[in-house]
């Protein structure tokens, strides 16, 4: 390796080599905060967290990038401190989130389905470093937003839970955080939530979050004062309950989290992406709607079998999200596994990293 490569790194880098030379699993594990999500997989511990430090931030530029044991919210705290965010505002799930788990997971929050300036956390990296199975750093994509050359790498592996390599650092796009904010409640039953949300989103208004229970619609406006001011005024005519800034800070913070009650019942959790003009669920499970309708909580001991069937028909998939660690993700189609099994071969020949953790066979 180059001489100048961080003495963390390295190492982290030798234990690779060490362990590929013996075909012994590693299980990639940060601070531990998404251990429940995806398949359980076996093998050695392999820590990045010693590789950490904020590489360079511009910005200026809107960009900034990370190394992987980098805390999540020690990276939240530097872009807050300039004004900035990352916009897809990523669940921490614990106070010992890591950047590089953040990217592995590829979990979004409450603004991922934003009308203006969302998007998933794959969007928003612009490039990454990667340390293979073979002790190799390689690097993709760019630190400017109009770079591309790579960028379709770096996207394959954010979701990747680490089954591809170790995320050893990694550039974002950031945004600036919105001017003002405002947080509407409206009394709507399902179907006409979905509806209501749709229309409203198909519309020139700055919507950065919705959530829907129990026959009650929370909406967030961000943007310019004016703009959110004009949106609210309009809503509040169709309806809506501006609620206290105080109150919604806490209210899309526990969403993000899932502290908040829906997701603190002892029952199994399934995570179902939909189109999101997709008809009502219509199964006996308890319900917790975000992103407009293409994100459906359901709390179920139904089977998977059933549950997926019904995703499916609805035109989207199912994921156990919290519950046994086994059968988590939708079985894929063959030409669909045979490509994972040719990205596994090509990045991790002798399987080493997080095996099994997002499908059994790779």
């Amino acid at each position: 390796m180059n001489a100048a490569v961080a003495p963390e790194l390295d190492a982290l880098a030798e234990r690779v080599r060490a362990a590929a030379a013996t075909r012994t699993p590693q299980v990639i594990r940060a601070g531990g905060s998404k251990d429940f999500y995806g398949n359980a997989s076996k093998g050695e511990l392999l820590d990045p967290r010693a590789y950490r430090g904020i590489v360079n931030y511009e910005p200026t530029e809107l960009v900034v990038t990370a190394r992987c044991g980098t805390p999540l919210a020690e990276l939240e705290a530097a872009l807050d401190a300039k004004g900035q965010m990352l916009a897809f505002e990523p669940p921490h799930f614990g106070s010992a989130a890591t950047v590089g788990g953040c990217v592995a997971a590829g979990l979004s929050g409450p603004r991922r389905a934003a009308t203006v300036g969302g998007g998933a956390v794959r969007d928003f990296v612009l490039g990454t470093r990667l340390l293979t199975a073979r002790g190799e750093v390689l690097s993709f994509g760019g630190q400017v937003m109009k770079n591309v050359a790579g960028y379709d790498v770096s996207r394959l592996l954010t979701g990747s839970l680490g089954t591809l390599g170790v995320i050893v650092e990694v550039s974002f796009k950031v945004a600036p955080k919105p001017a003002a904010e405002a947080t509407l409640r409206f009394a709507l039953d399902e179907a006409a939530m979905l509806a209501r949300v749709n229309e409203w989103r198909g519309q020139p208004m700055p919507i950065s979050a919705t959530a829907w229970s129990a026959g009650v619609l929370h909406m967030r406006l961000s943007g310019t004062r004016a703009g959110v001011a004009a949106a609210q005024s309009r809503l509040q005519h169709a309806g809506g309950e501006a609620i206290d800034p105080a109150h919604a800070a806490k209210l899309w913070r526990a969403l993000r989290e899932h502290t908040e009650p829906f997701f603190a019942v002892n029952a199994p959790l399934w995570r179902l992406s939909l189109p999101a003009t997709a008809e009502p669920i219509a199964l006996a499970a308890e319900q917790l709607v975000e992103w407009g309708g293409a994100l459906r909580w359901l709390r179920s001991t139904l089977d998977a079998q059933t549950i997926r069937t019904r995703a499916k028909n609805l035109g989207g998939h199912a994921t156990r999200f919290r519950g046994e660690q086994h059968d988590v993700f939708a079985p894929l189609s063959p030409p669909l596994a045979e490509i994972h099994k040719r990205l596994k071969a090509e990045f991790d020949p002798d399987g080493i990293f997080n095996r099994g953790r997002m499908y059994p066979a790779f």
